[in-house]
């Protein structure tokens, strides 16, 4: 935290002033300090012109700031208006969903769905959704209609985590990850909500039922949205595929090792986080976690360094 100064200006005096002087020298107490905090409010003089100089300063911030987010609020609007052109969409598209899968050969298997509204993200709505599939060759088209036949089922179930329905579908992929929404949502009955897909070579926007995929130029504000919802949508199914799959690593070596049961393994798994800084720990660190010992640690740390 910041360090609290001794002397504090203000353009007016505050109520109950000493309680909260009291309250900042204690504060700076545990920081070592012996001074008293002092809160002052300047009638006249330098300090006052002082004080002028910084609220002047901090309006024009603040103007500077919300003429940037209104800048920014109406370019996202615009492209909304653009992509349902460029797409001929029925409706704006002001709730894009965007779904991505991550694996690692088949093993720890997550998707991911984001949400934009008006054109920017909302992260409330984000959803991440762990493959049920068991392993083996892995298959994107599968484990795409897998996440997709949850996300709408639980929508028609009235989940209310799943409630709205979105303007635009936006797979991560080309003209198969797009029949096989088109094919999810037909099989619940859905047709009220728009598809397409972004396929990443080209930037190609892939829509049902059209033979060739639409290219947009690079500077289309359209496509610039497209390409900022598929790769936030990358970007958590990432994130959580590596938190997986550094948990399922901790978890497979503790599992070798004798004396680890269930309990010392998620203890130990919730304390370090990752078999990179269990092996970094000494054996006091790992001593001292609920349940552990001296001579566990040890042997934990032997046999990391040993497999590592």
């Amino acid at each position: 935290a910041p360090e609290v100064p001794p002397e504090i200006w203000l353009p007016f005096p505050l109520p109950e002033q000493e309680v909260v002087e009291e309250w900042l020298s204690q504060l700076r107490r545990a920081e070592g300090k012996k001074r008293r905090v002092r809160l002052l409010a300047p009638q006249r003089g330098e300090r006052r012109a002082l004080l002028e100089m910084a609220r002047l300063n901090a309006e024009e911030g603040l103007r500077e700031h919300l003429a940037f987010l209104h800048q920014q609020r109406q370019a996202a609007q615009q492209a909304v208006v653009e992509l349902q052109e460029a797409l001929g969409l029925p409706r704006l598209p002001l709730r894009i969903e965007c779904y991505d899968i991550s694996t690692t050969q088949g093993r720890e298997a997550v998707g991911s769905m984001v949400v934009f509204c008006e054109g920017r993200p909302f992260k409330k709505d984000y959803r991440r959704f762990r493959i049920r599939q068991g392993r083996g060759q892995p298959d994107d088209y599968a484990m795409m209609r897998e996440v997709l036949q949850r996300r709408f089922e639980r929508a028609l179930a009235e989940d209310p985590k799943f409630r709205d329905f979105p303007d635009l579908l936006l797979v991560d992929g080309g003209k198969g990850q797009v029949q096989v929404a088109v094919r999810v949502l037909e099989d619940l009955g859905i047709a009220q909500v728009p598809v397409a897909g972004l396929a990443k070579r080209r930037e190609e926007i892939f829509l049902p039922g059209r033979g060739e995929p639409i290219l947009l130029p690079p500077e289309s504000r359209a496509l610039r949205l497209l390409q900022a919802v598929r790769d936030e949508a990358h970007r958590f199914a990432n994130e959580y595929h590596r938190r997986l799959r550094h948990q399922g690593a901790l978890h497979s070596i503790l599992d070798d090792i004798p004396g680890i049961g269930p309990k010392r393994r998620v203890r130990l798994l919730s304390h370090f986080g990752s078999t990179a800084a269990l092996r970094q720990a000494s054996v006091e660190e790992i001593a001292r976690v609920p349940g552990m010992n001296r001579a566990l640690a040890e042997r934990v740390l032997q046999y990391l360094r040993e497999e590592g």
